[in-house]
């Protein structure tokens, strides 16, 4: 066991480098760790210093605080891929195991709500699931699909990847799509779904997708914020748009 002396490094910065090999190295990711108290006594410092010490990891996103049940561990997250690939294929690719609730399904008129090149009185297919990975709840996603692409996708078992789906029946396959992204905080009813408090973060992505230029999905998905982060790699490649942009611009 690691020990705290006295010396030119603070008690507390001596305790926050302990704790952090205790979460990145002993500690699954949604772990607890030792009570303010026990990790006062285990130590000889006060719970003053242990504040400090577990305060400065919950600022890193190293640890998590959870009103009434402790701290812990904070879960691993999982980067959102850049390219037009299904929830299962990306979960699959992590080594996880993907699994799909249909909450409903039906026919519906959007209106303007999808962009589907419908006229407005065209009814569309609505599907909204639950995807996980390893049983947990990761992301909430409804969905607007072409009556004229997807004939009947209301008759097809929904809980695998659509994107095989309509390879597979429909002979389809996305090959573009538009997607924005923004933030959002949960209401009660998505909070439920992912298992997380009312107004927990949520990462929201819409995604409009073609087939040969043809319009065949409109989705937006709601994902866990506490899960999930986006990384992009920004090049400046605009000519003209900086010094240095005759050699492709840096970053």
């Amino acid at each position: 066991m690691h020990e705290i002396v006295d010396g030119p490094k603070p008690k507390h910065a001596q305790l926050r480098e302990i704790l952090r090999r205790l979460a990145e190295r002993d500690l699954a990711p949604g772990s607890p760790i030792p009570s303010e108290r026990d990790l006062a006594e285990r130590y000889g410092v006060s719970r003053i210093t242990v504040r400090a010490a577990v305060g400065q990891l919950v600022a890193e996103g190293l640890l998590t605080r959870a009103k009434g049940r402790g701290t812990f561990t904070a879960r691993r997250r999982y980067d959102l891929q850049h390219l037009l690939a299904s929830f299962t294929s990306d979960m699959k690719a992590r080594g996880l195991e993907p699994s799909t609730e249909v909450i409903s399904s039906g026919q519906a008129a959007p209106g303007s709500k999808a962009s589907l090149g419908l006229d407005p009185d065209e009814y569309a297919y609505r599907v909204v699931r639950l995807r996980r990975a390893d049983g947990a709840p990761l992301a909430l996603e409804a969905g607007w699909y072409s009556p004229h692409l997807l004939p009947e996708l209301d008759r097809c078992d929904l809980s695998g990847s659509l994107y095989e789906l309509f390879a597979a029946k429909y002979g389809v396959q996305l090959d573009e799509a538009r997607q924005t992204v923004w933030a959002e905080t949960a209401d009660a009813e998505t909070a439920k779904a992912l298992d997380v408090r009312k107004g927990s973060p949520l990462l929201v992505f819409r995604r409009v997708a073609s087939a040969q230029g043809r319009p065949c999905e409109d989705v937006t998905s709601w994902y866990r914020g506490d899960l999930y982060q986006v990384t992009m790699q920004l090049d400046r490649t605009v000519p003209g748009s900086g010094p240095n942009s005759a050699k492709g611009g840096t970053r």
